[in-house]
């Protein structure tokens, strides 16, 4: 038996997984719940590498380490702990809250904008959880960013980048795209009827295989349509190199919008 933390063991000696240090980190007293960057994880809209778990208990003192475990406390959880598997965690929506005061800009619009592309949180939990947590710091900060995304397509988005692409379009004024739609039997990322224009996002986790892409393009030329591509990596650090593919021909692309987003 291994000593994980105060009363909590495990058997064996094979590497924990992660699941196993959030049962071991909310198994250490009566009302725990995974919370913070240990939720977002769980949520899959937080990226990090774990040196410990992050934990919330009924309270109202500062935060404590022990060990592998940082224990923090809330006197308010109610209406926002759910299970998951059987697992205790605060809500995608609080857990975005919880995060909005140690992070940057950028870093929350990416876990609001994953939060609602994934579809752990929509944007009424978000409303939600903000009216009962009226005096939290980031509070305004995240209630703007809610409220702009919003209206946004973001569930059609495969990917981060295809969701900050709308966001980004949406800012500088641009008609919004079709997102993910089959044209000419091919699934395209953007799209636009009017101009006949598609827009091909390609990144690492998509578009691996580049026979496969140009088979694609292929079929979507010879259906009358114009095929722009461009990385995922553009859309992060050149904003204006999408705002510029997704112009349509004779037409003078947009001012971009500044890439803190």
């Amino acid at each position: 038996m291994r000593r994980l933390h105060d009363g909590v063991f495990v058997e064996g000696h094979a590497p924990l997984t992660e699941r196993q240090r959030w049962w071991a980190a909310v198994c250490t007293a009566p009302g725990t719940v995974l919370g913070h960057a240990s939720a977002g994880a769980l949520w899959g809209i937080y990226a990090r590498t774990p040196s410990f778990e992050t934990v919330i208990r009924p309270g109202t003192r500062g935060p404590q380490r022990f060990g592998a475990l940082l224990v923090t406390y809330s006197a308010r959880l109610e209406g926002d702990v759910v299970e998951v598997d059987g697992l205790p965690v605060t809500s995608a929506a609080r857990t975005v809250l919880d995060l909005a005061a140690h992070i940057d800009e950028r870093t929350l619009r990416r876990l609001v904008r994953e939060s609602l592309r994934l579809g752990v949180a929509t944007p009424a939990s978000f409303r939600a959880v903000l009216a009962r947590h009226r005096r939290r710091r980031g509070r305004r900060r995240l209630a703007a960013i809610v409220e702009e995304y919003a209206p946004l397509p973001l569930r059609r988005a495969r990917s981060d980048a295809e969701a900050l692409a709308v966001e980004l379009l949406q800012a500088a004024g641009v008609p919004q795209p079709r997102l993910n739609v089959r044209i000419a039997g091919e699934e395209a990322d953007l799209s636009w009827e009017r101009w006949r224009l598609i827009v091909e996002l390609d990144g690492p986790d998509f578009h691996r295989f580049p026979t496969e892409d140009a088979r694609k393009e292929a079929r979507w030329c010879a259906a009358g349509w114009t095929v722009r591509r461009l990385s995922t990596d553009e859309v992060y650090e050149r904003p204006e190199r999408l705002l510029a593919a997704a112009t349509p021909p004779d037409a003078t692309p947009p001012d971009a919008t500044p890439p803190d987003r």
